[in-house]
């Protein structure tokens, strides 16, 4: 595979949750790694669990892999 991976799992939004899309497709917000792989799965990606962690597939931008929180703000 050429190129960016075909899965990009983007920055963590204000509230919670990271926007994924698969091919320039958005697939929805995923709050875990279990929706991530439900929108993996709707995708055409029945096993893509050993694909979260190998960036040819996933490109993980901004936050730490697997994080779906929002970083708490300091008062």
């Amino acid at each position: 595979m050429a190129g960016h991976p075909p899965i990009v799992v983007h920055r963590i939004s204000p509230s919670g949750g990271r926007r994924v899309t698969v091919r320039d497709q958005i697939m929805g917000l995923a709050h875990s790694d279990d929706q991530l792989l439900e929108f993996l799965r709707r995708a055409g990606l029945p096993d893509a669990d050993n694909l979260l962690d190998d960036p040819t597939w996933i490109e993980w931008v901004g936050d730490r892999p697997h994080e779906y929180d929002p970083l708490e703000l300091l008062p």
